[in-house]
């Protein structure tokens, strides 16, 4: 069944309709990536009218729907909707602007425009959870920004600037076959990686600093997500031990995934582990969220997730820890929920690395 079928099953009956604008959903509806379009759906068929930018290639790729070249937006989707005898019609509450929802509500006048959320309820239950393709493109994209995190250790010198590690990251995983960077690439060195989400600076590396990488890779439209924290030189004492303490809790939090488990309990392991440690107070962010066709999507694994886990979701692993005016570490890996525990999709070895 198309992804298109399991929206039009959800449908209210043979008068209801859904129309998906957004560029995420619109790929994860039909497999197409584009930067505009519309999808019509109905109980009996579903549409994409698209520009010809994009129509020739849609016509090849796009699933579950009919392909048609957008000429009049307006009269085509009436036609649709008479051929259909459409007289409700549901749109995505989340990604829609006030006024694109005022000029729908305008142009289906005669019509009821459900803007209730509902669509977006059902697209996002249907993408929480990922199918066995979706899974392997993650994958595929986590292998590139691995293999480029390889390269890079062994390019990287005290030196080097924050730009320059970020840049050479970047280059490697479109060297490799990356379609693109999943987000801003963070390399944060010395008291720099204190902060979690940094923004790559003209510092340069220098000795006996940690260097925080936060990277990942996009195949298809499917992202990954990864961090491992080097050191510049030889690590002090108390910094092998911060980092031990990152390392244990991401060990731990591991374990502890499965699916029925609360993202708030896998949380709290994460943290229960650093609080043994000593560390508990420098641990300012949630312990994950899920990845997919956006770099962040639900579910979240925090102190006040609402989400209980289950299988075939694709999470993050990031516990860290940043202690002010000093430096942070954070270690990360992606998994894949299973019934009893988790698929690890980072493969990258987790033993400090010392550049």
């Amino acid at each position: 069944m198309t992804i298109t079928d399991r929206i039009a099953a959800e449908l209210k009956d043979i008068s209801h309709a859904a129309l998906i604008t957004g560029d995420v959903a619109r790929q994860y509806a039909t497999g197409f990536k584009s930067s505009a379009g519309l999808v019509f759906i109905t109980r009996e068929k579903s549409y994409l009218i698209i520009d010809g930018r994009y129509y020739e290639k849609a016509a090849q790729q796009a699933k579950g729907c009919e392909v048609m070249l957008l000429t009049d937006a307006r009269k085509q989707l009436y036609s649709i909707i008479e051929e259909h005898q459409i007289k409700v019609i549901s749109i995505e509450n989340k990604t829609m602007t006030v006024s694109e929802l005022e000029e729908y509500k305008r142009l289906f006048n005669t019509l009821t425009v459900d803007s209730s959320g509902w669509l977006s309820s059902v697209i996002d239950k249907m993408r929480i959870v990922k199918s066995s393709e979706e899974i392997a493109k993650i994958e595929a994209a986590q292998r590139i920004a691995e293999a480029a995190f390889s390269k890079l250790i062994t390019a990287i010198r005290p030196g080097m600037t924050e730009k320059q590690v970020a840049s050479v990251l970047n280059f490697y995983m479109m060297d490799l076959g990356a379609d693109g960077i999943s987000f801003d690439t963070i390399a944060a060195s010395g008291v720099n990686s204190a902060c979690p989400h940094a923004v790559p600076t003209d510092k340069p590396l220098a000795n006996g600093e940690f260097l925080t990488l936060d990277f990942g890779a996009v195949v298809d439209g499917y992202h990954s997500d990864m961090t491992r924290t080097v050191v510049i030189g030889k690590p002090d004492e108390e910094m092998q031990k911060v980092y031990n303490a990152v390392w244990g809790a991401n060990t731990d939090a591991l374990k502890a995934v499965r699916a029925d488990i609360t993202g708030k309990l896998v949380d709290n392991v994460a943290r229960s582990t650093l609080d043994a440690w000593g560390y508990g107070e420098y641990f300012t962010h949630g312990l994950g969220h899920g990845v997919g066709l956006e770099i962040h999507e639900p579910p979240t694994l925090s102190a006040r997730s609402p989400f209980t886990l289950h299988e075939g979701m694709v999470v993050t692993i990031e516990p860290g820890v940043y202690i002010p005016h000093k430096y942070g570490v954070r270690i990360e890996d992606m998994v894949v929920v299973t019934a009893d525990g988790c698929m690890n999709l980072t493969k990258s070895p987790k033993t400090l690395v010392y550049i």
